[in-house]
């Protein structure tokens, strides 16, 4: 199920967002931010929405939208995900996704770009390309991977489409 944050959520969501962002491998965050400052980042302006994917009431993805830059650039939405460990490749994700791309739909949004997809997240951009996300570009050695060095880094877009706001995850 898919469902919109709650303030009650935080620390759940902070239960996900923190390995993630320590592990260094997906996100261009310094892997030592603290709890504020990734709250800030994950439900403060410029997002406008942050859903949660839930299991027998166990939340175990989110992900955060809004529009990917102020004024001439904000008809184009952003949003980035991450998903529980223990839920990676269980259809988490596909449904985050499904879900945002109905909300931006919904919004008047023209499409959904991802700014910085590192080249190592094999199974995001599986899963972008799968729902037609197209790699725009990329900065070579962009990401500094902990494992892999410097990787690159993907720009992707998808337009949104009127059947995109019946899309059910």
């Amino acid at each position: 199920m898919i469902r919109d944050y709650r303030p009650a959520d935080w620390p759940a969501v902070w239960d996900i967002l923190r390995p993630i962002i320590r592990a260094g491998e997906t996100y261009c965050l310094p892997p030592d931010m603290d709890e504020a400052a990734a709250r800030e980042m994950w439900i403060g302006p410029p997002t406008q929405r942050v859903s949660l994917a839930e299991i027998d009431g166990r939340i175990l993805g989110t992900g955060h939208m809004g529009p990917n830059r102020p004024g001439p650039g904000a008809h184009v939405a952003n949003a980035s995900y991450m998903v529980a460990a223990e839920a990676q490749g269980r259809g988490v994700g596909r449904a985050l996704v499904c879900d945002s791309l109905a909300w931006v739909a919904r919004q008047g949004f023209a499409g959904l770009q991802f700014n910085a997809v590192a080249e190592t997240n094999r199974g995001a951009i599986r899963l972008y390309h799968d729902l037609g996300f197209e790699i725009l570009g990329t900065v070579p050695g962009g990401f500094a991977h902990p494992a892999e060095g410097r990787v690159g880094l993907h720009i992707m877009y998808r337009p949104a489409t009127a059947d995109d706001a019946r899309i059910a995850p």
